[in-house]
Formats: structure tokens, sequence, C-alpha cells
């Protein structure tokens, strides 16, 4: 079964509530990094601006960010961003008062009657997901083929055999078109190519090797010692798992740093606010993102990535989200950011990985 995406209905901007509206207010930012008083925040839905009579779509949003009108168009600024006089857009409500529209049913997703009292409305361990990976099948083989797909992992599919292959399959087979993840991913993945370990444990028995503690450290060293990691996986002979086939097919990953990072390895980027510019240019296009089993890198991508993409041709489409993770919270605090795409899975991301592998015939 072929995927057929939700059409987008646009606001009729005909209608009084448009066409009495004012013009939306604009104020100069009065220094770098500063917003004027009564700025606009952001949220993950399209959003319009009435200027200079037209509503103008802000086509790359994100949100608690600033909307600011450049050279005809809508921008959308994180704080830090923001230059003295960029003219940032005023206002605090969201039906038109102010000329700002939030349009938060564009995809008109079907409501369910239920009764006021009813069970299991939350996502946990006792759902049933079968129907989730019955679309996620769909929506992954339609996203290979017109979308972008990124990843965002936790280490937890370094520490298992058959989830380094799976993920590695999907990479191959085209599924996989950036990866967001931090240092530990990494480093465990090529300690599990180079010693068989993650963190000394042996990634098929699970069982520790005796000085195992030191294998990360030694794979990160060695690293350091080739010139980086193409260089490593040159000398040693590499030919497995998440990082070589990232490598291999030409895939681009981000290795945000973190503040308990060993080594860490040369790629991981230690500056906290060049990592976010860094993951939101993989987001900006992205069509599909999966998060799975890490909770900060989680919360920080379902904070850039909005419920909707404007693509070149100037279409405006869903975006899919999914948290995948063994904690309820985590699932629950993402699907809790208000997007209707925004679905939560909760189980082991390595049987996850393995499943979805799979479910694609891979």
């Amino acid at each position: 079964m072929s995927l057929q995406l939700r059409e987008y209905t646009a606001p009729d901007f005909t209608q009084p509530l448009f066409t009495a509206a004012p013009e939306a207010a604009l104020e100069p930012a009065p220094r770098d990094g500063v917003a004027p008083t009564g700025f606009h925040a952001m949220s993950i839905f399209p959003e319009y601006f009435k200027i200079g009579g037209r509503w103008l779509l802000a086509e790359e949003s994100r949100m608690d960010c600033v909307a600011v009108c450049e050279g005809g168009r809508i921008t959308v600024k994180e704080f830090r961003l923001l230059k003295k006089g960029d003219l940032v857009v005023l206002g605090r409500t969201e039906r038109c008062e102010e000329g700002v529209f939030v349009h938060a049913d564009g995809f008109r997703e079907p409501t369910r009657e239920r009764d006021v009292f009813s069970f299991r409305q939350n996502r946990s361990r006792e759902t049933a997901f079968s129907r989730d990976y019955d679309e996620l099948y769909e929506v992954l083989r339609h996203d290979r083929e017109h979308g972008r797909i990124v990843w965002v992992m936790g280490p937890a599919f370094a520490f298992d055999y058959d989830a380094r292959e799976a993920f590695g399959k999907l990479i191959a087979a085209g599924y996989v078109d950036a990866v967001l993840a931090g240092n530990a991913l990494a480093t465990h993945d090529l300690e599990a190519a180079y010693l068989k370990t993650a963190l000394g444990q042996n990634i098929y028995t699970q069982k520790s090797q005796p000085n195992g503690h030191y294998n990360h450290l030694d794979t990160i060293n060695r690293v350091k010692q080739c010139g980086g990691i193409p260089q490593f996986i040159a000398a040693e002979g590499i030919d497995n798992g998440i990082i070589y086939n990232c490598e291999k097919y030409g895939v681009p990953y981000v290795l945000a740093g973190s503040i308990r990072d060993d080594g860490p390895l040369p790629p991981v980027i230690g500056d906290v606010y060049e990592a976010q510019n860094r993951m939101r240019d993989q987001i900006r296009s992205a069509t599909t993102v999966l998060c799975m089993a890490t909770m900060l890198h989680s919360i920080a991508v379902g904070n850039m990535t909005p419920s909707y993409r404007v693509l070149p041709d100037g279409t405006v489409r869903q975006v899919y989200f999914y948290c995948v993770d063994i904690a309820e919270f985590v699932v629950n605090k993402l699907s809790d950011r208000g997007s209707l795409s925004a679905k939560g899975i909760v189980t082991n991301v390595q049987d996850f990985i393995v499943t979805l592998c799979k479910g694609l015939g891979l």
C-alpha cells in the first residue's frame, strides 16, 4: 500500500477574519541577540503574517523562535542569531487580532469520537503499536523516494550486534538521509567494529571482557592516532556498523558534544550552539524524523522540528515525527508537543530497529 499524504488546506484569506485584520506590527531588534518587547514566539504549526496587504507563510519555522521580515519574506530566527535592526514581528494573539494567524488544523486530521471516560488514551507499555509499524513502513517507503529521513540516535544501538546490522541495512537501502547523535553512539559503534565490544561487553554474548573498560578509550585514541574516522576505517579494515555505513554511503552525521564525553572522537562538536546549528541544518529539509533512545537529543530535535515542510514547488506537507523509547516519560514528552504527526512507540529500540528492518523486507 502506498502512502497517501494528508492534503494541506490553506486558510481562506478572503474571509472577513483575514480581510479585516490589521497589518502585523514590526519593530527593529534593539541589539544583537535581543528581541523587542512584545515579540511573537513561533509554534510548531504553519503561521501567517499580514505584511504589505499579503499573508506570508513562515516557510522554515522553529518553535520558541521569532519571526523576522526580510526582503518581503518571513524568516524564523533563534534569539541568539538576531541582529540589531532585524524587523521582528510583534503580537501575542493567534487569530488575526494583530495580523498573525496560527493555522493549527491545516492537515485536517480526522477526529475520533470517544466517551468522556475511557481507558488507555495515552501511549504506554500496554499500547498495541502494530498499526504504527504498518504506517511507518509506508512513511519510510514514501520518503525514501519523495522526502528526507533523519534519525536521532542514542548509544543503545551500538550494544547489540543485530541492531547495528539492521541499521546498516537501512542505510544501504536508502532509508537514512542523516544521523544526529552524540559521542557515545559513534564511539561504541566504532568500538564494536574494532574490538567486538561496546563499553567492554561483547556485542554477541553481552559478557564483560577483561580490561574491557579500556576498549572505548582505546578506540577513541586510535581514531585520533589515525587522524579521523575515515582514516581509522581504512587503517583498521572496518567493514560494519552505523558510522562505517554512513561513511560508505555518504550519509551526513552530526555528533553533538556533552559535558560528560570521554575523548571525544574528532568529529564531535564541542560548541553546543554550533552543534545546534548543524543539527538544524539537517532538520530544515526533514520530512520524517525518528528519535530513538536518547531523551535529551529527542527533546532538542522535537523543539526544532515544525509539523510541516514547504517543498521546493511550494507544496506544504506534514512532517512525520516518531519517538521510540523504552521509557514512557520520554515518549509522552515528545507526543505532548501538540503535533498531529508526533507518535510515540514504547519499546526496546534494539528490538524496534530489527523489526523495522524485517518489515521493510531487508
